[in-house]
Order: C-alpha cells, then sequence, then structure tokens
C-alpha cells in the first residue's frame, strides 16, 4: 500500500492516509495509540486496508488517525461514532472482559499467528456467546507473541523478579506477575520507555517484537526469555456496527467473506510473528543487551505457575457461563493444527 504521512501542526496528530482512498467511496476512519512506525500501524492496519480494498475492488480503503483518545478508551471511541475502526487490548479494562483471558494463558505451544486462528475459532465456538463487544462489530482477533520481561536491571531467574517494579499490560499478564512478586506498575503501552527511562520501573512485561516497536533495546537491556513464555496478550480490531451496516450489501459481503473474522486475524497474528523474529535478531547485534534464556528449574517452576494461574482463570470463565473446559481444550487443539 502506498501512503502519505501527515503531521497536523502543533498537536503533532499524524494521519496515514491510502493513496487510493482519494477514489475510494468509503473511507473508514482508524484510530491508533501506538506510534506511527509500531507494527500495529505498518504491518496489521497497512494489511488490512489493502485486504479491504482487495476484497472490494477499491471501493472501501482507511486512513489511520493518531492521539484521538488513549488506549483504555478506543472502543468507546468506536461506540460514539468518533472513529470506524480501532484496537483495542482487553487488558487495559479490567472487569470488562473475562472471555479474552482464554487465549491469555502460558502454556500454549505455537505461533501468534496459529493463536491469533485459534482465537477467532474459538471466539465463534463459544466466546461470543458473553457478548463482551457489544454494540461493535469485531473483525479481528490476535495475540502478540510470548510475553517476556525487558529490565534495566540483570534478571537471572524467576527468583530475581521477586520485588521488581514492572510495567504490566493487564489480563493474565498480572496474574503471573502477582504469581511471580512482581510489583505492578500500570501505565500504557506508549508510555514505557518514559516509564523505565526515568527509573519508575525496573522492568516491563511485553512480547519480543515491542524491543522495536518502543526502543526496549535502549532502555531495557536485559531480556529473560521463558520458552513458550510468560502470558500472551489479547487484541481485538473493532468496527462502529452503525459504519458497517451503511454500506453497500455486496460491500459488507465481500468483506464478511473476504477479510473479517479469521483472514484478519490470520493476517495479524503473523504480523506479530515477524515482529518477534525482528527484534530477536535487532537485540542480539544491539550494543550491551542480552538474553537470559530460563534455566531448567525455572521452567518447572513457571509449569507450576501455568496451572494455578490456568485453574484460575478456567474457573472465571466457568463462572461467566462458558464451558471453560471445552474452550481451552479447543484452543490448544487448534492451535497444534496451525
Amino acid at each position: 500500500m502506498n501512503s502519505l504521512v501527515r503531521i497536523a501542526g502543533a498537536t503533532a496528530v499524524s494521519l496515514c492516509l491510502s493513496v487510493s482512498a482519494l477514489s475510494a467511496e468509503t473511507v473508514l476512519k482508524i484510530s491508533s495509540w501506538l506510534p506511527p512506525t509500531h507494527g500495529i500501524n505498518t504491518e496489521i492496519f497497512a494489511g488490512l486496508v489493502d485486504m479491504m480494498e482487495d476484497a472490494t475492488g477499491g471501493e472501501v480503503t482507511g486512513e489511520l488517525v493518531f492521539g484521538l483518545a488513549p488506549p483504555p478508551a478506543q472502543m468507546d471511541l468506536v461506540l460514539d461514532g468518533a472513529a470506524d475502526m480501532a484496537i483495542i487490548f482487553h487488558g487495559y479494562q479490567p472487569g470488562r472482559f473475562v472471555g479474552t483471558k482464554l487465549i491469555e494463558l502460558p502454556g500454549y505451544e505455537g505461533s501468534a499467528e496459529a493463536a491469533s486462528v485459534a482465537y477467532w475459532r474459538v471466539h465463534d465456538e463459544h466466546l461470543a456467546a458473553l457478548d463482551e463487544h457489544r454494540g461493535v462489530k469485531v473483525i479481528s482477533l490476535n495475540t502478540h507473541g510470548p510475553g517476556q520481561i525487558h529490565s534495566s536491571k540483570d534478571v537471572a531467574s524467576l527468583a530475581d523478579m521477586n520485588g521488581l517494579k514492572t510495567r504490566i499490560g493487564g489480563g493474565v499478564a498480572g496474574d503471573v506477575g502477582a504469581a511471580l512478586g512482581l510489583i505492578g506498575i500500570n501505565v500504557p503501552a506508549p508510555k514505557v520507555y518514559e516509564t523505565l527511562d526515568s527509573g519508575a520501573a525496573d522492568a516491563v512485561a511485553m512480547n519480543v517484537g515491542e524491543r522495536v516497536g518502543f526502543k526496549l533495546n535502549e532502555v531495557a537491556k536485559n531480556l529473560y526469555d521463558m520458552p513458550g513464555g510468560l502470558y500472551r496478550g489479547s487484541f481485538a480490531i473493532i468496527m462502529s456496527q452503525e459504519t458497517f451496516d451503511s454500506l453497500p450489501e455486496d460491500v459488507q459481503k465481500a468483506l464478511d467473506e473476504k477479510v473479517f473474522g479469521e483472514p484478519a486475524s490470520r493476517m495479524a497474528g503473523a504480523a506479530w510473528d515477524k515482529s518477534d523474529k525482528i527484534a530477536y535478531e535487532a537485540t542480539k547485534n544491539a550494543e550491551g543487551t542480552k538474553i537470559t534464556p530460563a534455566s531448567e528449574d525455572d521452567v518447572a517452576a513457571f509449569e507450576k505457575i501455568t496451572k494455578d494461574v490456568t485453574d484460575k482463570v478456567l474457573a472465571e470463565l466457568q463462572d461467566a457461563g462458558l464451558d471453560a473446559k471445552s474452550a481451552y481444550e479447543m484452543v490448544k487443539k487448534e492451535m497444534a493444527g496451525n
């Protein structure tokens, strides 16, 4: 996708506008709360726009708009009609989402792409019944790659994490952090660099791709790497139901059949995998950085934490009205098949 980048004066609001938007009948306003160079913008949203343009013969495209609202307010932004689309991180809104914690559990084996496809399928089969995204149209569900600990202090073991001031995004990451003895600091992802740089936090729990996306190689030289990760993070790309309903029926059909749902979820998951691969290489080549693989003892110790956290979350899902065990087994089966 060819794109232009505009900077809007003193407000420093950037717009990434597809050139094809100049001739498209419908230009969807896509809200982003991440830096313009972040992979969610350059890979996921760019990929989504390309897919929409291809599916509709150029009738529908999108433009990125930055700075409309903080991360936790993105769903309300779409509900209010201030944006047509947005990406939300479920962990930023504790209590609002429960079913989404299913995909965040540690212990799953597989890529972000496999997890995202499994996520969409288990949503169709189980999670949609909770109606946690009521009022908006869910067009993609995805998860980033395995979450790890990135620190300014040396962290060589799980024991070193006890008492570590750590930015945690929420959701299952919070449950795992509590089990590890981390002291949670709640700041949105775009603030992690300055939080670490100022010393307000010693570490951050994030997927490895964010070492590039948020320049963590500059402020968190140490990466503690647990096989399979400590958790995963749950995202949804949502669309205004009113905007979707206003589109011609043939356009709606094309988007639903060719873009929204599993295709967009797979694309987003693959983008997360790509960002992790790039970031591992960047970290290996950066000056003064260190990757510490978890020891066999730590892997064994974390298996106990994984079981405890999984049991806790599945109980929450069961209380919410889901067949939690079936949903959990479905995720593992679908991931193994992708």
